[in-house]
């Protein structure tokens, strides 16, 4: 006898009201995001309003605010679902190829996803040039960002090196970033830009490498005073 399948739980009620009509077949949430990243391409990050994103995304703020509490927030939104894409776009045939490569291939991909947003992208740099306490909160952001980065890419993002590694890429796509949302020329001195900055992460990862081997570990020195105190003893 086949088993009758569970009632579907409805969906929350959400009140649509405002002025704005662009994004009204998105889901809400992602209504939103697209809605701040409108007014991002034409406005600085601090003039943007909470109630103005709400009337553009044609959401009610009761609504809003169950989903995001900040305009800092619906940024790491934002950067979460481009995670997202990139990571559901994989190469296969990538898996061969060497660590830089496929970390090249993996953010030229991101590259290629946050196209449609270089004003948007540009505003935002704009203005965490000039306010240090955003330029923290967005750094905290990327890294988190690059560690998946990392690992969509086959490179370990874990325990301190990794953490150093996400930060460092962090800087560096950053870097990036400044050609990007000048780039006319299809993205040709994005890609320029991204090749030298990842020979250069290389090599400051092997200077990395290099000094970690020069630290001893908790283990050999251990080993080492143990055989100190036994000669001493002897």
């Amino acid at each position: 006898m086949a088993r009758k399948s569970a009632p579907r739980k409805s969906e929350p009620k959400v009140t649509r009201r405002g002025h704005g009509t662009a994004g009204a077949d998105l889901p809400p949430r992602e209504a939103i995001i697209a809605a701040f990243m409108r007014l991002l391409a034409t406005k600085r990050f601090e003039e943007i309003g909470l109630g103005e994103i709400a009337t553009e995304a044609n959401v009610a703020l009761a609504d809003m605010r169950g989903m995001f509490n900040s305009t800092l927030a619906i940024v790491a939104a934002h950067v979460k679902d481009v995670d997202r894409q990139v990571l559901a776009g994989g190469d296969a045939d990538m898996a061969e190829e060497p660590p830089r490569e496929r970390l090249f291939d993996v953010l030229m991909r991101r590259i290629e996803i946050i196209a449609p947003h270089k004003a948007a992208l540009r505003s935002l740099m704009r203005s965490a040039a000039c306010n240090p306490v955003l330029a923290l909160a967005l750094n905290g952001i990327a890294v988190r960002s690059q560690q998946w980065m990392l690992t969509a890419a086959g490179i370990s993002s874990a325990g301190p090196k990794g953490m150093v590694q996400a930060q460092g890429l962090a800087v560096l796509f950053a870097r990036v970033l400044r050609t990007f949302v000048d780039d006319e020329d299809d993205n040709a001195r994005t890609m320029a830009a991204l090749d030298r900055a990842l020979a250069s992460g290389q090599r400051w990862i092997g200077l990395l490498d290099d000094l970690c081997r020069l630290v001893p570990r908790p283990g050999r020195r251990r080993r080492r005073m143990r055989t100190e105190d036994d000669a001493a003893a002897a």
